[in-house]
């Protein structure tokens, strides 16, 4: 069940060799470099750079402490910033007279390079680290979050002419290596060593809402910064899409981190909104959730009674439920809510010449709830346009969303009426602390009547990396394949391993799974990205919360010879023998124009398929989106289409999983089984999940739009 590669096995490697803005890393398991990668031609590596200059010689010491030095001397192409002998001093000076610092002095043995101990050391040295050569022209152009060897990002800045990472500037650029490129730094590249919740404590200007924080043991709540295991792994094989066959072995990590992010009202908001207390907030929280049993089915359904009393510690305090809506499970700066076309020019990315927005959806810390972050752009290939600027909203709200009065476009700007948009992520504010992000957002953030039946009743399409949070916390979802190439010793870089117990929201029923995570490549994928397996699969994946409500719910996958063959099931539990199959086993190696499918090429159709649409549908299936696509010309797009994932002979097809009763207050595990007794390299995929409310799908006066 294999993503369709868009281009030649020539052009994937070219893509594997380029280097790109952005790292992560996951804990150990990284391949060392042997004696056989070490470079034998007579330029200097990165190591030689920084060990022949006397003003580095103190970053050096902390290279040579962690073994790094050795890593900057052999294979690769990395980014280091190196700061100067005075930053290393300074920063040993202010690790020492912290005053807020969580251990005496953050650990250091004595005020000295000496008395750094080595988890000091490892963390200066990889903060300090980028897989991938940059420029300073290329750093300047990234304009936004790098992730870091570390696996936290750094934020870059040009500001009067100056190129700056966090708060250090670089003063010489340009140290080309064998192995990559090295800026020598004015300063240690600060960041926070403070929780999350500590963190928040030392923003000015929100005092209010730290108060609440703080009142309803959100603090405590947010302490954890990883699972505290060592993960092991059976089988680290790739396989070949195209014969079945083990190739190379992938890189997977032992390690994984935790991390959440937080929406903070500023005091000047809560102001806005006639709250200039801490009591005035308890009013205000009492009266948006006293009566949300009306809307909040969760609460409706386990028979919850809602406290607007002094107990803010407990869950269904309404002080207590103001302040979980307002924070996520997953570790985001503001550059990574939502999926643009980046940098690499084969990466997929949203049609938004024909009306394509960036979206996503994420789970907050009040049980089951959702919001949505959307970034609406003017679109074209139809009359209308909304106008709206660039900007990252939460809980934006377009009347008709997801449906059209035209074919091929988002519709007339008269049906989707006044859009609402008061929540915006503030650029003025994006925090990181040790343990995730802290944004500002300009309005108050509530789950009230007009989340659920207005910015959640509409065509939901989930990304499966975003209700997998490790992906994001581990910076899985946001790193290229050249960097995962560094990482793996300069083999695959495509894809990485998992272990079969490292995700919450999978349930692996046997030894036989091979989890598997494709990065953002030139893959034809939703975000770019997709979760996959292969093996003796049988697993069962949570699936994201709904509002109650009657949903239909669809894949996507590509027909693929080495597709699976596989059953699947719905339960409320991981217990299988309470799940109920879904109809008949999907056969992923049947060819989209076959009779039991029967897709055509809408393009050549004289009404755009849409009686086509209708036959497909009877069959249990859809074509795939209008709104992601290839990577054609910008000039065959505005005039053929082509390129896109509906009319493109490179098929993708949606199938009609289930219409079912979806409750809030339900857990809803989606199970896959392979049916094949020797299918031991079949695939299965998870690129995305479709939920649309039966009555938007059965509108009498729209249709479902294509995006």
């Amino acid at each position: 069940m294999e993503a369709t590669k868009l281009t030649s096995t020539t052009i994937c490697k070219w893509h594997v060799a380029l280097a790109i803005c952005c790292l992560f890393a996951f804990g150990a398991c990284q391949n060392e470099p042997e004696g056989d990668d070490l470079f034998t031609a007579t330029g200097k590596t990165i190591d030689n750079f920084i060990l022949e200059d006397e003003q580095l010689s103190s970053f050096h010491y902390i290279l040579e402490r962690i073994g790094l030095d050795k890593r900057l001397g052999a294979w690769g192409g990395y980014t280091c910033f190196a700061p100067d002998n005075r930053a290393v001093k300074d920063y040993i000076d202010s690790l020492w007279n912290d005053p807020d610092a969580r251990l005496p002095h953050n650990g250091l043995r004595e005020n000295s390079l000496e008395g750094l101990t080595d988890s000091l050391c490892h963390d200066i040295a990889e903060y300090h680290l980028i897989n991938g050569a940059f420029s300073i022209v290329g750093l300047a152009e990234s304009s936004g979050n790098l992730n870091t060897a570390l696996g936290v990002t750094v934020a870059t800045r040009v500001e009067n002419g100056d190129t700056y990472m966090n708060n250090a500037r670089i003063v010489s650029p340009d140290l080309k290596a064998v192995n990559g490129i090295c800026h020598v730094l004015d300063r240690v590249i600060a960041r926070s060593t403070r929780l999350i919740a500590d963190e928040l404590d030392h923003i000015e200007g929100f005092s209010i809402f730290t108060e609440a924080f703080h009142l309803t043991g959100m603090d405590q709540l947010l302490k954890k910064v990883d699972k505290g295991k060592v993960f092991t792994i059976n089988d680290y094989w790739d396989v070949s899409e195209y014969t079945g066959v083990k190739t190379e072995t992938l890189y997977w990590p032992e390690t994984c981190r935790v991390g959440y992010t937080i929406l903070a009202e500023s005091d000047k908001v809560m102001e806005k909104n006639g709250i200039h207390s801490l009591e005035d907030l308890i009013d205000y929280a009492n009266r948006q959730y006293a009566d949300c049993s009306g809307w909040y089915d969760y609460v409706n359904e386990k028979g919850i009674a809602i406290s607007t009393g002094s107990d803010y510690t407990n869950q269904w305090n309404a002080l207590n439920m103001f302040v979980r809506y307002h924070i996520l499970y997953a570790d985001m700066a503001k550059g990574q809510f939502v999926f643009e076309k980046g940098s690499d020019p084969s990466w997929n990315y949203n049609n938004t010449l024909c009306g394509g927005e960036p979206y996503d959806y994420y789970e907050t810390f009040l049980p089951n709830t959702l919001i949505k972050v959307w970034e609406p752009q003017a679109y074209a290939c139809g009359t209308s346009t909304d106008g709206s600027s660039k900007h990252l909203y939460v809980n934006r709200y377009r009347p008709n969303n997801t449906l059209t009065d035209e074919v091929g476009t988002l519709g007339s700007k008269a049906m989707h009426g006044t859009i609402r948009e008061k929540i915006r992520i503030d650029t003025s504010l994006d925090r990181q602390a040790y343990n995730g992000h802290i944004h500002a957002i300009t309005d108050m953030l509530v789950y009230d009547w007009g989340v659920k039946n207005e910015v959640l009743h509409e065509r939901m399409r989930f990304d499966a990396a975003n209700f997998l949070p490790e992906l994001i916390n581990n910076k899985a979802k946001f790193l290229t394949t050249a960097e995962l190439s560094v990482m793996n010793g300069g083999g695959e870089g495509l894809r990485m391993a998992f272990p079969i117990d490292y995700f919450d929201n999978v349930r692996c029923y046997n030894d036989n799974n091979k989890l598997r995570y494709t990065l953002r490549s030139n893959y034809r994928s939703w975000e770019s990205d997709t979760f996959q397996g292969w093996g003796n699969y049988d697993l069962a994946i949570k699936l994201p919360p709904l509002p109650t409500g009657t949903y239909e719910m669809r894949i996507v996958y590509y027909p693929w010879p080495l597709g699976g063959f596989m059953q699947f099931y719905m339960g409320t539990s991981t217990d299988r023998s309470t799940m109920t199959p879904l109809g008949l086993p999907l056969d992923v190696r049947i060819e989209s124009r076959e009779e039991s499918i029967g897709w055509t090429p809408s393009d050549q159709e004289e009404d755009m398929g849409i009686e086509s649409d209708r036959s497909l549908r009877s069959r249990g299936y859809m074509r795939g989106p209008f709104s992601y696509r290839g990577h054609g010309s910008e000039w065959q797009e505005q005039t053929t289409g082509l390129g896109n994932c509906r009319t493109d002979g490179n098929v993708l097809i949606r199938k009609i999983i289930t219409t079912q009763l979806f409750r809030q207050s339900d857990d809803h595990w989606f199970r896959i089984k392979n049916m094949l007794s020797d299918g031991d390299a079949q695939k299965w995929q998870l690129d995305f999940v479709e939920f649309i409310p039966v009555d938007v799908l059965n509108n009498d006066q729209f249709q479902e739009d294509w995006m």
